[in-house]
């Protein structure tokens, strides 16, 4: 794989000469100025949100050069996706230095959180294909989401439709890997579906690295033509080696298999002023993981969690502004072998109020969210979002708020050979603060924030002496993380074809090494440097591509650079690409001791037959 970046040009040559061909359609440049965030009570434009929200359109996916959504958050600055593989097959999500236990993801709106640990929160993505949008909203959501979001939230937004369509996927390249999928749109009179089906699998590109996973997803909505009721199911389902993911042993080669599902219901009913939308859904985890992947009986953990839950939210517009409220209810189950049985009963009601004033020029939003925990009783999270609009264009704003969490059953119960939990944690806290500037307009989204945040309690995995020593779940006592963030999207014509320049930059710094520099295990090497650049062009009809370049620097030192790079040839109804990852192939580690994969290329063909 040594000469794929010369392979890569000479491809590029070679698919230029085919311009041609039939005419692509012109792809335009999403407007984010008016798209609504979705993932809130009160519905805002994005350009009136006094937070730090990145969008990731479906236009912005499709010339990421990415194959998973793990792939596509790597290139937003102050995300960090740490995988320790491909395919998806595993990885963990970071937003400002929190822990994988303290970021939220979502699914049009539904929270995804797991009580057993924050390790499967991405066994829940989506397969690219059914997303709209990802919105990212970074800093303390405590009051809008609730207590897993104590960094940051993502929101996965699935398409509404694809019409009346049929699409075909097959992609296959270095390592064996070998993906296919096929999608389908239905508009029917009084009802519209989605449906989804994929597999992706590798023979892995180093010992105990292959997988075997599959993604199924089903959207409706009935009675569209009345009172809609939108149904939304996934099932996904990951098999995978998992060499060195826990451990440094190489005659263990360890293996994971993980389940992850949702069915969801959801309504709305909505007038001139009020909007309530009341949802119920399951969402079922399963996670088997051998020490010994071909000797079962020397070590299994094994467990399985299913949360049932119901929520209402809503909003009333009045002369005062804009009143959201809701309340969430939720049952966890969860059968362990390691863990033991456990249950949670959790209620979360939701209260914050959008006032106005300058001519609409100034907005101010407090909120709150309280919650009752069986196991944790009362808490409650205040917080405050400000925004001035300097010009239509340019908003200034910031933020302050109280964020919370409670310990995983794997912080609480966990054991093993070199590993125990603690039954008497306390909760994480934090109080944090964030102010920022940015500017939308046609041509150029931009945005510069600086932030703070003073935790207590934060939990870890630590041996508090000596590294013979077992790691034992610890309150790290205090934690203060600062830093800055700054994005920024040109878009621009080259002729009357649609060009972008992107990149972002993300800054951090915590006191965490001073306390426990050799003896933590989850805690450190967060990134202190991150740089992200996305360069999508189209010079010819129907030829587009993209070169995307992340630079990481973490606070224990190791720093590492990755090109990736896409080229997409349009051909009526059939398309061609090719993808390439870490084409200089370079040597780095993202996760515990798991190296990532050298130079790697993807071929790939989809066909639309409607």
């Amino acid at each position: 794989m040594k000469t794929l970046a010369a392979l890569f040009t000479c491809i590029l040559m070679a698919t230029c000469q085919l311009n041609a061909q039939e005419t692509q359609p012109i792809i335009k440049t999403d407007s984010l100025k008016e798209v609504i965030i979705t993932s809130t009570r009160i519905d805002l434009p994005f350009k009136d949100n006094s937070r730090t929200i990145n969008i990731i359109t479906s236009a912005d996916i499709k010339s990421s050069a990415a194959v998973t959504i793990s792939d596509v958050l790597q290139q937003v600055a102050g995300v960090d996706v740490r995988r320790r593989g491909t395919g998806g097959s595993q990885a963990d999500l970071f937003i400002r230095g929190g822990g994988f236990d303290q970021t939220l993801l979502l699914i049009d709106g539904i929270k995804m959180d797991d009580a057993q640990t924050g390790h499967h929160t991405l066994n829940a993505a989506l397969p690219l294909e059914v997303i709209e949008r990802i919105e990212i909203i970074k800093g303390p959501a405590a009051r809008v989401f609730g207590q897993n979001a104590f960094t940051g939230a993502i929101n996965i937004v699935t398409k509404s439709s694809l019409d009346n369509s049929v699409s075909a996927n097959l992609e296959t390249g270095s390592f064996g890997q070998l993906n296919g999928s096929v999608t389908v749109g239905s508009e029917l009179e009084n009802s519209t579906h989605i449906l989804h089906v994929g597999k992706m699998t590798s023979d892995g590109y180093r010992n105990n690295s292959d997988y075997d996973n599959s993604n199924y997803f089903l959207k409706s909505v009935f009675n569209k033509n009345n009172q809609a009721i939108e149904m939304i199911t996934t099932f996904s389902e990951r098999k995978f080696g998992a060499e060195n993911f826990y451990t440094t042993n190489p005659a263990y080669n360890e293996y994971e298999e993980t389940q992850n599902s949702l069915i969801a219901f959801t309504t709305k009913f909505q007038s001139e002023k009020f909007k309530i939308q009341p949802r119920i859904y399951w969402k079922r985890n399963q996670d088997l993981f051998l020490l010994k992947r071909f000797e079962p009986e020397f070590f299994r953990n094994f467990h399985l969690s299913n949360k049932i839950g119901a929520e209402a939210n809503a909003s009333y517009t009045s002369k005062l502004g804009v009143t959201g409220f809701g309340i969430d209810l939720s049952k966890t189950y969860l059968k362990s072998n390691n863990l033991g049985n456990r249950n949670r009963f959790m209620t979360t009601l939701f209260l914050e109020h959008r006032f106005q004033f300058i001519d609409n020029r100034l907005d101010i939003t407090p909120g709150v969210a309280v919650t009752y925990f069986s196991d944790f009783k009362f808490n409650g999270f205040p917080g405050l979002d400000v925004g001035f609009d300097i010009t239509n264009n340019l908003k200034a704003y910031g933020n302050i708020g109280f964020t919370y969490r409670i310990p995983t059953y794997t912080d609480l119960y966990y054991s093993d050979p070199r590993t125990n939990g603690n039954e008497n944690l306390e909760p994480e806290e934090a109080f944090a603060q964030e102010i920022g500037i940015k500017y939308n307009s046609q041509n150029i989204r931009a945005s510069l924030s600086v932030f703070n945040r003073d935790a207590k309690n934060l939990i870890d995995f630590v041996r508090p002496n000596t590294v013979e020593e077992i790691f034992t779940a610890t309150n790290i006592a205090e934690v203060n993380t600062k830093g800055l963030e700054v994005d920024v999207a040109y878009n621009f014509k080259i002729k009357t074809f649609n060009q972008t320049l992107a990149f972002g930059y993300a800054y951090l710094e915590d006191d965490i090494l001073e306390q426990n520099e050799e003896l933590s295990r989850y805690a450190l090497n967060t990134l202190k440097h991150h740089y992200t650049t996305r360069l999508s062009t189209q010079l010819f009809k129907n030829i587009s591509q993209s070169i995307v370049y992340k630079y990481a620097e973490r606070t224990t030192g190791q720093t590492y650079n990755v090109w990736d790079a896409s080229i997409m040839l349009q051909l009526k109804q059939v398309e061609l690409s090719v993808t390439a990852n870490n084409i200089f192939d370079a040597d780095y580690i993202e996760s515990g001791f798991t190296p990532m994969p050298p130079s790697n290329v993807l071929f790939g063909l989809r066909y639309k037959f409607l």
